[in-house]
């Protein structure tokens, strides 16, 4: 699956990916937008505008996948307590005080921006014209390049969350690459860093 983006007039971009690569980008694209949940829609009789200006949750989500495409902005669980580099104790309630309010304001609207992005990735899959073959030339709008970019970020992140990926495990020897075809995660761990592979592609053709 080395497919690999080249610039199109217009600021686009344009990649050759053959019936199974479409497949599993589009399952994939699904299954984040699953994850992510439907669209808050105003209610039969509910007031629009009260619907648009309505709060977001001020917790975290507890799936860790979740939590990963929503951080906390300010500090967060991550944040060491009461170890070394830890804060006061009132300087952490304030930090998580202040994280739960920009949640309640922001996660709601980054939540919908998640969503589009998905959306015009499996939209942008479903228009697609086969070859013979099966496969099929996606020609992306510069638009549609930064919605695809967002939402392939998102995947890996979420797959990388799954698979409890680190750093280490990411270069040419770390251990991703060196899994058995045995191992019951190969299969995701393929997709990630195929994924990262298109990534890249996508933003080193955007460059200017």
């Amino acid at each position: 699956m080395a497919g690999h983006f080249e610039a199109t007039p217009g600021g686009g971009a344009a990649v050759a990916l053959d019936e199974v690569e479409i497949s599993i980008l589009r399952s994939l694209a699904v299954q984040l937008l699953e994850l992510i949940g439907p669209g808050d829609q105003p209610a039969d009789g509910e007031d629009p505008l009260a619907a648009l200006f309505a709060e977001g949750p001020s917790k975290p989500p507890a799936d860790p996948a979740l939590a990963r495409l929503f951080p906390d902005a300010y500090g967060g669980p991550e944040a060491p307590e009461g170890g070394a580099g830890a804060g006061k104790p009132e300087e952490e309630q304030e930090l998580r005080e202040r994280s739960a309010e920009f949640r309640r304001f922001t996660e709601m609207d980054l939540r919908t921006g998640k969503r589009d992005d998905a959306l015009a990735v499996v939209r942008t899959l479903d228009a697609l014209s086969p070859a013979p073959d099966g496969g099929a030339v996606l020609t992306l709008t510069g638009d549609e390049c930064l919605s695809w970019l967002r939402s392939l970020n998102d995947l890996r992140l979420t797959i990388g969350t799954r698979l409890e990926v680190s750093d280490e495990d990411q270069g040419e020897e770390g251990s991703l690459y060196r899994l058995p075809d045995s191992d019951p995660r190969k299969p995701m761990v393929m997709a990630y860093l195929w994924l990262g592979a298109l990534q890249e592609s996508l933003v080193e053709t955007l460059m200017p």
